[in-house]
């Protein structure tokens, strides 16, 4: 893609008013208003994300079931198997942001990450279709399949992942950047922007849980997994077709951005026998005025003076350099408050599916629902929500707060947690409840049977779930884009993605560290394979102090943020 601005003609120089600063069509020419980004650029990627979600969760949603099924797993096992994978998936992020950021910049990063995780689709195909003979085992329907391909399938596996963590920071970046936020319309499309890109994102995985996981579990997971490569090949030709219309950011001329804020901590933390009456003086000299927030890690303002005391050019960072630091910083205690909304987050697709399975899942005397389907209660609350949300509550809190996106974004992120919060007690309300009926049916040492109770039982904590994902999900998509330096928008979505991998991680240690307390000295665990004689309600009730502790913590640091200036809350 071009950098520069080539000369252009005085018949194709665009009117100054509309010329949008700071970026270029796919030429490197000046780009306008009227014929470029906003909804228009906009609806491809909305698009080319509602076909990655598809593919993403045609893997994910059901993966603990291929995992206990065909390749023959524990229960434990297989929910620590996910969990590490997509807490994996989660963090590659920030290696597909940086590589964005710093070097590819966001379309060339797409088309390569969608390549790949293209590759990784195809592979995992074939690592269910191809006819591998296990030539160790006499009885193949008892046998687990040949090692070879277990290790085809987790390396298919993580190349999705591989390619996910380029795709996923970059491709919502680059669709908030078809907005521009120095012009008022734009900039209340582009906190629109991220309520219909989770409402896109919800509609793809509603249309995976329906079809896909029926495909997967009565007729092939070949079929299952082949069907999410298609898509995302065409994902791509649409993403492709889109060029002509999009709007590439130009780079800035000043140094790389990581550069930048690491000297600041660097030169902090040489200056750290720095006087405050030496930083004062500083300040002084450089014209810089209090403002809000300058004694907010204060530890960094050493930053303004050159470490050997010169005052030479590039020595000594500027208060915009020292602002940017404070800024990320600012980050850490909202992003580790959220780590065990994320926690919560994981159960939906591994606990939950592995609850409703044991569930009576018929509808009318011939159709069973799938246990993964149950998710798409998850994401219909969404789809519902949404168009609620951004058409009657935005308006109603915008016309009260005076604030273009209603209420601040922090308090959108801790409507959502507290609502997690109410989701995890009915969860476990209603797996005591199951728990009642397996014992009041003798079904308690019967593990296969299925427990009188119908399944609808977990749909009040699946919606639950769903609204909340529409408060503190999107909220946290907007926040961590909104709030990090203009050049590391792919890093700050990352960052966002990030908890929700050191959250994957944390909820397959906290179930390892649970099962190996809960089921030493010949008890049973809290995850027995026997979910009749297991308690998951008890984890649940964990979660839910847990949570609790965490939002407390949360609403402390949330008070005393600052916004950057930049944000339009």
């Amino acid at each position: 893609m071009a950098n520069g601005v080539d000369n252009i003609s005085d018949a194709e120089t665009p009117f100054l008013g509309d010329v949008v600063e700071g970026s270029v069509d796919y030429k490197g020419n000046p780009v306008t208003r009227s014929k470029s980004g906003g909804w228009r650029s906009a609806s491809f990627i909305i698009g080319v994300e509602v076909a990655e979600r598809f593919a993403y969760y045609g893997i994910s949603s059901n993966l603990i079931s291929y995992l206990t099924g065909p390749l023959g797993q524990s229960v434990a096992m297989a929910a620590e198997n996910v969990n590490a994978w997509s807490g994996t998936a989660s963090l590659l992020p920030l290696l597909g942001a940086f590589i964005a950021d710093s070097y590819l910049g966001r379309y060339r990063t797409i088309i390569i990450s969608s390549l790949l995780y293209i590759l990784g689709l195809s592979f995992l195909t074939l690592s269910t279709v191809l006819p591998f003979n296990n030539t160790d085992c006499q009885d193949t329907a008892t046998c687990s399949p040949p090692k070879f391909q277990i290790i085809f399938f987790f390396f298919s596996l993580y190349l999705v992942a591989i390619g996910q963590g380029g795709h996923k920071p970059c491709v919502q970046a680059f669709g908030a950047d078809q907005f521009d936020a120095q012009d008022p319309e734009e900039s209340k499309a582009k906190s629109s922007f991220f309520n219909w890109w989770y409402f896109g994102m919800c509609g793809g995985l509603l249309v995976t849980l329906w079809i896909l996981n029926y495909i997967q579990d009565n007729l092939s997971w070949g079929l299952g997994f082949g069907i999410p490569c298609i898509v995302m090949g065409l994902a791509l030709v649409v993403f492709l077709l889109g060029s002509f219309t999009y709007r590439f950011r130009q780079n800035s001329d000043e140094k790389n951005p990581f550069l930048r804020i690491g000297n600041v901590f660097v030169n902090a933390a040489r200056n750290w026998q720095t006087t405050a009456s030496a930083i004062s003086a500083e300040q002084e000299v450089q014209g810089i005025l209090p403002r809000e927030g300058s004694e907010q890690f204060k530890f960094l303002n050493k930053a303004l003076v050159a470490p050997d005391g010169s005052q030479e050019d590039g020595k000594n960072c500027s208060i915009s350099e020292v602002e940017e630091a404070k800024a990320v910083l600012r980050l850490i205690p909202i992003w580790t408050t959220c780590l065990v909304y994320a926690i919560v987050f994981s159960q939906s697709s591994t606990l939950f599916t592995k609850q409703g399975a044991t569930l009576d899942r018929y509808l009318g005397s011939n159709f069973e629902v799938p246990a993964a389907s149950l998710q798409s209660f998850i994401s219909l609350s969404v789809v519902v929500f949404i168009p609620i949300y951004d058409r009657i509550l935005v308006p109603v809190a915008r016309a009260i707060t005076r604030k273009p996106s209603g209420i601040t974004m922090l308090q959108r992120i801790g409507t959502g947690i507290f609502l997690s919060i109410l989701s995890m007690v009915i969860a476990a309300i209603v797996e005591k409840k199951r728990l009642q009926t397996a014992i009041e049916h003798g079904l308690v040492d019967m593990p296969k049977a299925t427990v009188p109770m119908s399944i609808c039982w977990l749909i009040p904590q699946y919606l639950l779930f769903g609204i909340s994902d529409v408060f503190t999900m999107v909220g946290l998509q907007e926040f961590f884009y909104d709030q990090v330096p203009v050049e590391l928008k792919s890093i700050g979505l990352s960052l966002y993605l990030s908890i929700f991998g050191i959250g994957s991680f944390l909820s397959s240690l906290l179930i390892s560290v649970t099962e190996n307390i809960t089921g030493k000295d010949g008890q049973t665990s809290w995850f027995s394979d026997n979910l009749n004689r297991a308690h998951l309600d008890y984890f649940y009730w964990v979660l839910a102090v847990l949570s609790t502790i965490a939002f407390t913590a949360y609403m402390y640091f949330s008070r005393s943020y600052l916004y950057n200036k930049s944000s339009s809350l």
